[in-house]
């Protein structure tokens, strides 16, 4: 009864998917510790260890995730500001601008081909520092999580861990982000205010104070966090599935070339529902450091419930490609770099022995 019983839940636990196995790795005899046993140790069954440049989980691993995560995020966003600029527009003003091509058409009369590109170097300087924290403290939390769990649980509830690290990881990204989105939205959004970062950061703070580049932090963690879990989550989920139904090979046997393409795929499909999730949030951002004094409650209040979805198709296409683009920089510079990749998963033999499922 007991292994029947277990297999049951393992089936019906919603958090079952698969998206990331650890297993255990043989090491040699060791001393033992100060309390005379070994210590347990986790890593990624990626590939060969003559193959990898570092360990998984070493100083050197976390550097260069979070470097590929300030190319990933600082590249893409910065070449997509001229959409972000009509976005964010659309949402402050949605009596003038009508619509994505209204948007363009209206911004280029009025400022020229140069205006759309206000806001360049705080989204270049704020999304670096944001993929940084984004991604190298993902990679910090996961690992942390999974020795918390064993390699059992952590296998059984590996959706939920991997929410967990993502959502952590934003919540510190999102502070190194504030200061400089709040800088973009008030240059892209009030014009006339200041044409550039060295203009716009001192005045706002000789106006309001430090508080004005930290005002919008708690909406920014409410349009982030949702967005990153989903970002994350749903790229693993789709990237599973694209290598089970899709592609015609176990990923083993596809070249480093064919997962990028994969890679890119899963991205633009999960940026969709990362835009759809973190939308609404997203326009209280943009209202909320447009206008000084203005709550985010207050802010929700004026745009009501259809208000805060006005942009939506504009960021789903933008958003869409800023997570295809980010996901595969930063896939490409873990093949670069030759980092530890997770392999597609696998349940430990130890859980298949309780669940029946081996002699």
């Amino acid at each position: 009864m007991y292994p029947s019983t277990l297999t049951q839940l393992a089936r019906a636990n919603p958090f079952s998917a698969p998206l990331f196995s650890l297993q255990k790795v043989e090491e040699p005899a060791q001393s033992p510790g100060p309390h005379g046993g070994h210590r347990r140790r986790l890593a990624a069954a990626a590939v060969p260890d003559s193959d990898v440049s570092c360990d998984f989980g070493s100083m050197k691993y976390y550097a260069l995730c979070g470097f590929g995560g300030i190319l990933s995020c600082g590249i893409t966003h910065t070449a997509v500001v001229p959409l972000d600029l009509v976005k964010c527009r659309l949402q402050v003003d949605p009596g003038k601008y009508k619509s994505i091509f209204n948007g363009f058409s209206i911004t280029v009369k009025e400022d020229g081909v140069r205006g759309l590109a206000k806001g360049w170097a705080p989204t270049f300087i704020g999304y670096s520092m944001q993929g940084l924290c984004k991604f190298g403290f993902y990679e910090v939390f996961k690992i942390f999580y999974s020795d918390l769990l064993g390699e059992e649980n952590t296998y059984l509830w590996r959706t939920s861990l991997y929410l967990a690290a993502s959502a952590s990881a934003e919540f510190f990204a999102d502070i190194a982000l504030a200061p400089m989105e709040a800088c973009k939205v008030r240059i892209q959004t009030q014009p006339g205010y200041a044409n550039t970062l060295r203009e716009c950061a001192p005045k706002m703070y000789g106006e309001e104070g430090l508080w004005a580049f930290y005002k919008g932090v708690v909406p920014l963690w409410m349009r982030q966090i949702p967005y990153t879990m989903m970002k994350f989550a749903c790229f693993e989920r789709t990237v599973e599935m694209l290598y089970k139904y899709v592609v015609p090979k176990p990923r083993s046997e596809c070249s480093k070339s064919d997962q990028l393409v994969v890679t890119f795929v899963a991205g633009y499909i999960a940026g969709v529902f990362c835009a759809i999730v973190s939308h609404p949030a997203d326009s209280v951002v943009s209202v909320l450091n447009k206008e000084k004094g203005s709550t985010a409650v207050g802010v929700l209040k004026k745009l009501g419930p259809m208000g805060v979805w006005k942009g939506l198709v504009a960021r789903i296409i933008m958003i869409g490609t800023l997570t295809a683009l980010q996901w595969f920089i930063y896939d490409s510079v873990k093949v670069y770099f030759r980092l530890p990749r997770p392999p597609p998963p696998e349940m430990p033999e130890s859980l298949k022995k309780k669940l029946g499922l081996t002699e």
